[in-house]
């Protein structure tokens, strides 16, 4: 994406002061969606957690994810969360399931009209959002439709 799709002034996303999404941002910046995946039990979980949300065993580690999920659900957000968001008008948010990861979801932006109809078990394909000239650079990853 060459221009930001939310108005600038929103606080920069960065890795947690004790590193555990580190993996995560690093592989955004890539181009690359990962998530932790349990070693012990198979089981996927989002967000990172020192443990693994199924079993509690503490050898999970970040495994690459398929680019394209399913919309599980949406919010179509009218009123701004953010001083910097006034302006802005509508926008989409959409959780994306991915089935073959144990059904694990993540919640990111909907590109496109933020009236579009949007249709629940659509699927979507990650987009990535670079921000390199940023101090700190940073990189947000949306979702449009497949």
């Amino acid at each position: 994406m060459s221009e930001g799709y939310l108005n600038p002034g929103l606080p920069k996303p960065v890795p947690a002061a004790d590193g555990l999404d580190a993996p995560f941002w690093e592989a955004a910046a890539e181009g690359r969606l990962v998530m932790q995946h349990c070693q012990s039990c198979g089981g996927w979980q989002w967000g990172p957690e020192w443990i693994c949300h199924h079993c509690f065993s503490t050898d999970v580690a970040f495994e690459e994810m398929p680019l394209e999920g399913r919309i599980y659900s949406f919010e179509r957000v009218w009123h701004p969360v953010h001083p910097a968001l006034k302006d802005q008008g509508a926008y989409l948010v959409v959780l994306v399931e991915f089935p073959d990861q144990g059904n694990v979801r993540i919640v990111g932006n909907l590109l496109g009209d933020p009236e579009q109809e949007v249709e629940i078990g659509a699927s979507v394909r990650a987009v990535f959002e670079h921000h390199q000239d940023e101090d700190p650079a940073y990189t947000l990853i949306h979702w449009e439709p497949v």
